[in-house]
């Protein structure tokens, strides 16, 4: 039998019992560890697997892009080389027959050009593809990012300070908001370049980007300043503002410390609308022949030679579009998902 023991300075001797002991060690209530709301986000998003293959589809496409030169050189093939009409070329590896038209099923789809080749020219669509992929990508992340950033600074000043200052900004975004924004991209383009370029030299590529970016942003910050704007006028009233006034915090902590984390998931779910249609716009421009053109490889520009070339080759429309298709299907998807992650009362 185990000998009782006492406890200095208490009253009788009490008798452990080594099993209850260890059974009460281990019944111990576990200390619970709090999360933080990206934890809590990105558990949610882990869970949803709809989301988490969207995302990496998504990365898989970027990655792709990034790495255009090194898969063209696999394919043995670039973007401006005109196979079909390269002499040296024609004698060994014929692609076009007398008609200017791809030799071959589906385009032309061989080992060589694994996606086929352009009409009339020659040009293999595999690289054009990868290529155009990489331009209309990084560019469309290029505007976005800075769509987002200038929204979300106009917002939150608008919507914290108010008065004068919100109520001028509003006016300023009404006036952009006002300007129809597919006309206006046609029209104010060409004026961009022939206001810097002279109209007898070639406009460079690097110049029809800038101009790209800079209508693109003029036109595209709206949006976000207002749904910044809103949601921060609902929070500066919120009691942990108030008590950051009244402990005599600055405007610029509370904004950066209180404000801005409350904000980052409408950001963050607008970010992923807003890039699939930046690169639809970017397209569009290309499409429409105001925004990058030949040679400089583009999606919108493979739709508008796919265009030209429905009647005697539809296949050469066949992997930009599905490539395209994938891409944005999978971005909103994407969007949804980081928004469910988000909203707590999500049924997923």
């Amino acid at each position: 039998m185990t000998s009782p023991t006492k406890a200095e300075g208490s009253g009788p001797a009490v008798a452990l019992d080594p099993e209850l002991a260890a059974t009460s060690e281990v019944d111990k209530p576990k200390t619970l560890e709090g999360r933080s709301p990206g934890q809590l986000m990105w558990q949610r998003f882990r869970r949803d697997r709809t989301g988490m293959i969207c995302a990496g589809v998504v990365i898989f496409y970027f990655v792709l892009a990034l790495c255009a030169p090194l898969m063209t050189a696999l394919s043995g093939t670039n973007p401006y080389t005109l196979y079909g009409q390269d002499p040296t070329y024609v004698d060994t590896h014929p692609v076009l027959d007398d008609f200017g038209l791809p030799l071959g099923y589906f385009g032309g789809v061989s080992g060589d050009h694994w996606f086929g080749v352009e009409p009339q020219y020659g040009r293999d669509l595999f690289a054009m593809l990868m290529y155009g992929m990489r331009t209309s990508l990084y560019m469309a992340l290029g505007v976005t990012v800075l769509l987002m950033v200038t929204g979300v600074i106009i917002g939150l000043v608008g919507g914290y300070f108010g008065g004068r200052t919100d109520y001028w900004i509003g006016r300023v975004t009404d006036f952009f908001l006002a300007f129809p924004q597919q006309l206006f991209f046609i029209a104010f383009m060409p004026v961009v370049t022939a206001f810097f370029v002279d109209p007898q030299e070639e406009t460079p590529t690097y110049f029809r980007a800038v101009a790209i970016l800079i209508v693109l942003w003029l036109l595209g910050w709206m949006g976000m300043a207002r749904l910044v704007r809103s949601t921060v006028l609902s929070l500066r009233e919120r009691e942990f503002v108030e008590a950051a006034k009244v402990s005599g915090a600055s405007p610029w902590r509370i904004v950066r410390k209180e404000i801005l984390p409350n904000v980052v998931s409408p950001i963050l779910v607008q970010f992923t609308y807003q890039l699939p249609s930046t690169i639809l716009t970017i397209a569009f421009l290309s499409f429409a022949g105001v925004g990058f053109v030949e040679p400089t490889p583009d999606w919108g520009r493979l739709f508008a030679a796919g265009a030209k070339y429905a009647e005697q080759d539809p296949a050469f429309m066949f992997f930009p579009g599905l490539a395209l298709v994938i891409f944005i299907l999978c971005f909103n998807l994407l969007g949804d998902s980081v928004r469910d992650a988000f909203d707590p009362k999500s049924g997923r």
